[in-house]
């Protein structure tokens, strides 16, 4: 079963840029922020960018929050400045770093080494700040599998669905939704590709960003199709979308009492009190050990979205 980590149902972006979102960020009910100062950075704003962001993980009120920073992608002339003064800045501060265009294991290598020195060198512990890696092309998505193993520090395997239309050419300037000309889900397989590259190496995978933010109603139908397929969470670029995030990634109250009610129950069946008994039926359902794992990952689930139990298991008598 992948593990659970940092909840991320919902994963804001801010752009480094606007010390007025950075602040507002604060505030907001999301599960983790990443603070950027790639795509929705001006080259010229990008020195004072990486300086409002180090204020801002020092200075700030983060609690609850997992802080992430993206960094330029390895291609630009930027990326190795904005590691230097980010995690000199501001380490202690920081949860993990996220590299976005990631192509091969070789580039999470070099983040992995150049965290390390840093750490090292400002007195950090070595390897608590983890890593994101963004698919956004074919050759990532190629080489999905040994980028999740690349590292340790690696936590999450993000889709990038803007620049991975964009690389494969797809007739679509629509971030994120059905195609009508295509019969199907032209993002499953790429979604599939990642969450399976992620749960082989005990990774999150998170889903991308859809454009339309003032249109959450067709977010919260795009945010269905991943996370019914088992995705940890979406981003969100906008405050609306949170909560819709954040409820579609969590268990229905249902499903998560549900899930504990088969722990509780198989725990009490298996042992010595309950009979070492293998199958039961629990009501008209019967469960054993291969309903144990799938009740952990909605149990994992709802734990991490704080959720509390409306039922609870007694024995029956004897």
């Amino acid at each position: 079963m992948a593990a659970v980590g940092r909840p991320r149902r919902s994963c804001l972006a801010v752009p480094g840029s606007s010390v007025k979102m950075l602040s507002k960020a604060q505030g907001l009910p999301a599960d983790q922020v990443f603070l950027d100062l790639e795509d929705a950075v001006a080259p010229l704003a990008k020195p004072d960018a990486r300086k409002n962001i180090v204020a801002a993980l020092n200075e700030g009120g983060w609690a609850g929050k997992t802080r992430v920073v993206r960094v330029n992608d390895l291609t630009t002339p930027w990326t190795y400045r904005d590691v230097i003064e980010v995690v000199e800045g501001a380490g202690a501060n920081l949860d993990c770093i996220m590299l976005p265009k990631v192509q091969t294991a070789a580039q999470v290598q070099w983040l992995d080494l150049t965290l390390t020195q840093i750490e090292k060198t400002i007195g950090l512990e070595v390897g608590r700040i983890g890593i994101e890696a963004q698919i956004e092309n074919a050759a990532g998505l190629v080489n999905v599998d040994a980028i999740a193993a690349a590292s340790p520090r690696v936590e999450t395997i993000i889709f990038g669905p803007a620049d991975f239309m964009a690389s494969i050419n797809m007739k679509s300037l629509v971030v994120g939704a059905l195609i009508p000309d295509y019969p199907g889900d032209p993002y499953h397989y790429i979604l599939m590709r990642i969450l399976m590259a992620a749960r082989m190496h005990d990774k999150q995978a998170i889903d991308g960003p859809f454009l339309q933010i003032r249109d959450v109603d067709a977010f919260r139908e795009v945010a269905k199709r991943s996370a019914a397929l088992g995705f940890d969470g979406k981003w969100v670029l906008h405050p609306g979308q949170i909560d819709a995030a954040n409820e579609v990634y969590s268990p229905a109250q249902a499903d998560y009492d549900h899930a504990e009610l088969i722990l509780d129950a198989y725990e009490h069946y298996t042992s010595e009190a309950g009979g070492r008994l293998g199958a039961v039926m629990l009501g008209d359902e019967m469960i054993d050990e291969a309903s144990r794992k799938m009740a952990l990952v909605i149990s994992a689930k709802g734990r991490a979205a704080g959720m509390s139990r409306t039922s609870s298991f007694t024995p029956p008598a004897e």
